[in-house]
């Protein structure tokens, strides 16, 4: 196991009312794994015998389902299983709702078989893209839900919830009893045999019964790769990441809050005195600016001409917001025009998750040494009115490891109920499932010793209980028990 004691980044809610006081300052440079400190984490990872997950002593795993099994619809599980939610079903049950990145893979990944022999077990209204005429190519991508017994620690049922979208990558969960999946990807009509846009998000409902969710684009909260997004209970608002190497951050303002087909306005994350931002702190030249903290080097942002400060681990910043324009955007501008009119620039936005009264972002290849950031944004008490401009919400750029021993390349993460980040590694080797506690402590929770695939989808049932988690290249979902009550500290 891994500890690094660093600093803590979970602020109370009344260190926040305060008015989000900055964190401790913290050298990067002068990172290292160091010694596990005692009564951090769950303990060191202990051999599997099985040889797919190492957990602490006193948890155990159970892969609850994998590729290929035929699904109470009749339909396979689809491969490459990536975001995820629990919710709470009837009579204790829990219900999975699952993601699959599914874009050009052989059919037999698919929900439909090999030779799409499955296809006619479906409404073809309730398919997304059924393809142009005559491709017989429709989209294999979409979401399966999981119905799960915890007292049994079994699956109880699972069917497709939604079908013939394209690479659903992440997403989020509602408050009011619902998914946001989102397309990551951006493939057009008419090409590779598509017979409609892709790149938006869906909504699907929890529901235990086999069903299709009605394939509806929310077409108002952008067309882009996009990647998660959560959802602020108090307020109805949806931000978003998108997972580009000069991507953006955006909110979504409905219209009417818990029904986003109503509509509604797309507006992207900029810093209040810092235009056209370069969060990435990737370092191009030996220019050196740094708004906050220690000095470092800085980036050199070759499209405006200019040197780009960095940001140090200890600087909050005011966070405005500014409106977006034809978001429904069919030549993948979006991210372009939103930065030139002054929004701030992220490196591969991705996992992102609602806690803490917070919204916490990963972007996997931000950083001096691109091994990922994270990032903690609290939104005002005005969020999305005309009072926001007196007083904003705030950025911080709580944890930038820039070592591979202590995160490396964060993807999904979800906020454990007791407040610990759980955070999924995408490394391209041994990659693994880390957690941050509130006091600032990383620690190693799981491992993939089964392949080199990525870890995605880590999260809780309800009460706590069950921590689900994919090994998406492998196409397995596990259910990870074990003394959680304790907590990471003991």
């Amino acid at each position: 196991m891994v500890v690094m004691n660093r600093r803590s980044f979970m602020r109370s809610a009344t260190a926040v009312s305060m008015g989000f006081l900055g964190l401790r300052s913290f050298d990067a440079h002068a990172q290292s794994a160091g010694d596990p400190k005692p009564g951090v984490g769950y303990g060191p990872l202990l051999p599997d015998p099985e040889g797919v997950f190492e957990l602490p002593k006193g948890f155990s795993y159970r892969v609850i389902s994998q590729i290929g099994q035929v699904m109470d619809d009749g339909l396979l599980v689809p491969g490459k299983p990536d975001g995820m939610a629990a919710f709470d079903g009837p009579d204790g049950l829990v219900v999975l709702i699952r993601n699959h990145e599914m874009l050009n893979v052989p059919a037999g990944m698919g929900p439909f078989g090999w030779s799409r022999e499955r296809l006619d077990r479906i409404d073809p209204e309730k398919l997304y893209d059924a393809g142009e005429a005559g491709s017989h190519r429709p989209g294999q991508g979409g979401t399966s839900t999981v119905v799960f017994d915890q007292a049994r620690q079994r699956v109880v049922k699972q069917f497709m919830s939604l079908a013939g979208t394209e690479r659903n990558c992440a997403g989020g969960p509602t408050p009011w009893n619902s998914w946001i999946t989102c397309e990551e990807t951006l493939g057009q009509a008419g090409s590779d045999g598509r017979a409609v846009h892709h790149g938006y998000n869906f909504e699907v409902p929890v529901t235990t019964e086999p069903a299709l969710a009605e394939p509806v684009p929310l077409r108002d909260m952008g067309r882009f790769n996009h990647e998660a997004v959560c959802v602020d209970p108090e307020t109805g608002i949806v931000y978003q990441t998108e997972d580009r190497q000069d991507g953006i951050i955006t909110r979504f303002l409905p219209n009417e809050p818990g029904n986003l087909r109503a509509g509604g306005r797309l507006q992207a994350l900029c810093i209040v005195g810092h235009p056209s931002f370069d969060t990435r702190n990737w370092i191009e030249n030996d220019a050196e600016t740094q708004v906050g903290g220690a000095h470092t080097q800085a980036s050199d942002e070759q499209l405006h001409g200019r040197s780009m400060p960095t940001i140090a681990t200890n600087t909050v910043l005011d966070v405005g917001w500014i409106d977006l324009n034809d978001v429904d955007d069919l030549e993948d501008s979006l991210r372009y025009r939103a930065f030139d009119a002054g929004a701030a620039r992220f490196a591969r936005g991705e996992g992102m998750w609602f806690g803490q009264d917070a919204v916490y972002f990963g972007c996997t290849t931000g950083g001096l040494n691109r091994k990922g950031q994270i990032w903690r944004y609290v939104p005002s008490r005005f969020e999305g009115r005309d009072e926001e401009r007196r007083f904003p919400g705030r950025l911080e750029l709580f944890l930038e490891p820039n070592d591979h021993e202590l995160v490396e390349n964060a993807d999904n993460l979800c906020v454990a109920p007791w407040g610990d980040l759980i955070v999924c590694e995408d490394a391209g080797r041994k990659n693994h499932l880390v957690g941050v506690t509130p006091d600032g402590d990383i620690y190693h929770l799981g491992q993939n010793v089964y392949s080199s695939s990525e870890l995605a989808g880590s999260c809780f049932s309800p009460d706590g209980q069950t921590l689900f988690i994919n090994i998406q290249g492998d196409g397995l979902t596990l259910a990870v028990t074990g003394p959680w009550r304790r907590g990471a500290t003991g």
